[in-house]
């Protein structure tokens, strides 16, 4: 099991970062919040700081951790835990995805998500109500 760690980016204004994928990686062109592996010895905060970084050129503040998701692909499996986050520096600048947008809360289930982030997605709005 890979563990994998998200941000759910949310902004001022209630909107939440989501990403598309390259249409040459795993699972090319789902919906996904960013983020990525947790590498050995690291804690899940760490990683999500360190990728969003990487990903986005994004400086986040963590507010929250969530409730983690297992989710088994064909060939892998992982453990996909998520972080309610907000922006504190930098400007989005895209080195892994194809594509990010801001959506209102009641746009996101309308998404082609990655199968592992749809619980995450649901969770979060439910956390809204």
């Amino acid at each position: 099991m890979i563990d994998v760690c998200c941000a759910i980016i949310v902004r001022e204004d209630g909107c939440v970062l989501v990403a598309q994928r390259a249409a040459d990686q795993l699972l090319p062109l789902k919906i996904e919040f960013p983020g990525g592996k947790i590498e050995a010895g690291e804690r899940a905060e760490d990683c999500l700081v360190r990728e969003i970084k990487e990903e986005l050129n994004l400086d986040i503040c963590i507010h929250e951790r969530m409730e983690a998701n297992k989710h088994s692909y064909p060939g892998f499996s992982i453990r996909l835990i998520p972080f309610v986050c907000t922006i504190t520096g930098g400007e989005i600048q895209m080195n892994v995805h194809q594509n990010c947008n801001w959506l209102k809360p009641g746009e996101l289930p309308d998404q082609d998500w990655a199968e592992a982030d749809v619980p995450l997605m649901m969770n979060y709005l439910k956390s809204l109500e």
